[in-house]
């Protein structure tokens, strides 16, 4: 019973989050200079102001801005996310399409980065001073420091350009068409490690980093001495007793972090020429597509809404006393 009320009353603030962020969305995007007709006509070689009239009133341009927010916001209640002005498709089937390309990409690097940075946190806690220990925290501060375009140009100079390992645009070969499915699959990947890691470095730095924290912190705990006092092994120490309890701070990052990851996504995603999320919204916001930007927004947020759902019901899963309290 307590579990469904936990459950309950979660999935109402979250419901009530991506309405308010529904809301802001739109109100900013709306209030952000440019007009889409003007974009259209200036695409389509010019337009005449009775045909520009007319795309405003199709479009509901000409409405009052609280009309369009109450128009759109039952076009959402239905899971109406509107027509593209550019793409002349349903937002709902570009995300639909976009949406596989971006989640391999985001959950690849994210997943990644979590239990990469946290097993070398680890590693480095069990010796602080050693050099392993020394050589991780320097990696760290270099992949904290970074920002993700010049990672992602070393990577290109370094593992595309001298040593020409792997793709640097796009998610699959030109002549891969009709490729079975094991053939596909490699394929991809093989498009997918540039753009992963690329976006994945710099959270592998602050995991490590705040992993290897939270065990020094952890190993000083009275429960550990006693668990080495009376002859455990040091295996069983440090990843069955304090690794459960020093992985909370990188959990509780994660979640918040997912949010940030999305935004990377858009730059890694352009740079790379990856077929996601982030460049359906680049190439929305160059041509002013206003429900294409908002349905990116909105998934993005619903994506976000979810992960920090998934934190709370990961972290009553690590720690029995959040699921008794």
């Amino acid at each position: 019973m307590r579990a469904l009320q936990f459950a309950l009353s979660r999935l109402s603030q979250a419901l009530a989050l991506v309405l308010a962020v529904v809301v802001l969305n739109f109100v900013l995007v709306h209030a952000a200079p440019g007009d889409p007709v003007e974009t259209i006509a200036g695409a389509s070689g010019g337009m005449s102001e009775e045909l520009k009239a007319e795309l405003r009133r199709q479009y509901g341009l000409d409405q009052p801005l609280h009309t369009q927010l109450g128009v759109y916001l039952g076009k959402v209640a239905s899971g109406d996310l509107g027509h593209s002005y550019f793409f002349n498709l349903p937002v709902a089937e570009l995300i639909a399409e976009r949406v596989p390309a971006t989640l391999l990409l985001v959950l690849s690097a994210v997943l990644g980065a979590f239990v990469v940075g946290t097993t070398l946190g680890v590693l480095s806690s069990r010796k602080p001073n050693g050099l392993l220990s020394q050589c991780i925290n320097a990696l760290s501060l270099v992949g904290f420091a970074a920002p993700v375009f010049w990672t992602g140009i070393m990577l290109v100079l370094l593992l595309a350009s001298a040593l020409p390992l792997f793709p640097i645009s796009g998610m699959r070969a030109i002549d891969s068409a009709g490729a079975s499915g094991l053939v596909d699959a490699l394929d991809v990947l093989h498009h997918l490690v540039l753009p992963a890691l690329t976006l994945g470095l710099v959270y592998l730095a602050q995991y490590s980093r705040l992993s290897r924290a939270s065990m020094l912190d952890v190993l000083g705990s009275d429960y550990i001495r006693t668990a080495r006092a009376k002859g455990l092994a040091q295996r069983v120490v440090l990843y069955k007793h304090a690794l459960r309890n020093a992985v909370l701070p990188v959990v509780t990052i994660l979640g918040l972090q997912f949010g940030n990851v999305m935004a990377g996504a858009i730059l890694v995603e352009t740079v790379f020429n990856w077929p996601g999320l982030g460049r359906l919204a680049f190439e929305s916001v160059l041509r002013r597509d206003y429900p294409t930007i908002l349905g990116v927004l909105l998934f993005s947020a619903i994506v976000v809404v979810v992960m920090n759902l998934l934190t709370d019901y990961a972290y009553r899963l690590i720690d029995p006393r959040i699921k008794t309290s």
